[in-house]
């Protein structure tokens, strides 16, 4: 994988970054990490590649310019941010699209120090949350992800556009009809724009639903104040098969969550 967007890399102990910023807008980046202890690297049945391969490199890279950014640098595979306490560890392949992530079933002592650190973000996010909504009142988080859809190999179809829209937007744990001036304003924005001459497809709840453990942690921690938008972009910006990235649409990507902020500030404006 070229890390050339990564500058400089995180360090082997660093479990996430935070930059707070002026603004109510907030975004995240919890599956870009692709750190995992030393101490795991000898038990996964699973190669690096693999790894990356269900991670979302680069999401970070297009959330660079978001006044309040958080980036979560351990893998999926060691703790997975965005999945329940009782499941963020992938014990067996039905919970990791069918792969066999270790060579021997975990022990108790591993599961319990990954398991600790998804304690702690939970307790860091909340604390930071809180620290956006004392501010400003009402606050939106961004919570970018990625996703595969050339699973059949790099040579083979990709999934149909019909069920792999560009940028999907999942609203699952959100009150819709609370929060729809800031979704609708947001969707209309991204729909603007343009890659590679096409239009950019954005669809609501087709390729996932947005039924994260982030989303419905700030949904039900913050019910009339936070709106979490769960935003997967089509790794249509990389091969997911080599890792290898197009800087040229991830600079396009970057712009385009860029220029959504001041759309986000003035909609939440309007909305008091």
């Amino acid at each position: 994988m070229t890390h050339s967007l990564i500058e400089p890399p995180p360090r082997i102990e660093a479990l996430w970054t935070i930059q707070r910023g002026a603004s109510p807008v907030v975004s995240t980046a919890i599956h870009e990490g692709h750190l995992v202890r030393p101490e795991l690297l000898e038990l996964y049945a699973l190669s690096s590649d693999e790894r990356l391969r269900e991670e979302d490199p680069f999401t970070e890279f297009t959330t660079r310019d978001v006044p309040n950014r958080i980036v979560f640098h351990r893998s999926r595979f060691e703790v997975d941010i965005n999945r329940a306490r009782d499941g963020a560890i992938y014990l067996t392949p039905e919970q990791a699209w069918g792969l066999n992530v270790w060579k021997d079933r975990l022990s108790s002592h591993h599961a319990e120090t990954s398991l600790q650190v998804h304690d702690d973000y939970y307790d860091m996010l909340d604390a930071f949350l809180k620290g956006i909504e004392h501010r400003y009142g009402r606050f939106i988080v961004l919570d970018v992800h990625s996703y595969n859809h050339r699973r059949a190999g790099p040579s083979a179809a990709p999934t149909e556009q019909a069920k792999a829209p560009d940028i999907n937007i999942g609203t699952s744990s959100m009150d819709r009809a609370r929060w729809s001036y800031v979704l609708d304003a947001f969707i209309n924005h991204l729909r603007s724009f343009e890659i590679n001459g096409q239009p950019l497809d954005v669809q609501e709840n087709v390729a996932f639903q947005g039924k994260g453990e982030q989303t419905r942690f700030i949904h039900e921690r913050f019910p009339a104040s936070g709106c979490a938008i769960a935003v997967e972009f089509k790794k249509f910006f990389m091969d997911e098969w080599t890792g290898e990235p197009d800087l040229g649409i991830l600079k396009k990507l970057r712009g385009i969550v860029a220029s959504s902020v001041p759309v986000l500030e003035r909609a939440l404006e309007a909305g008091r």
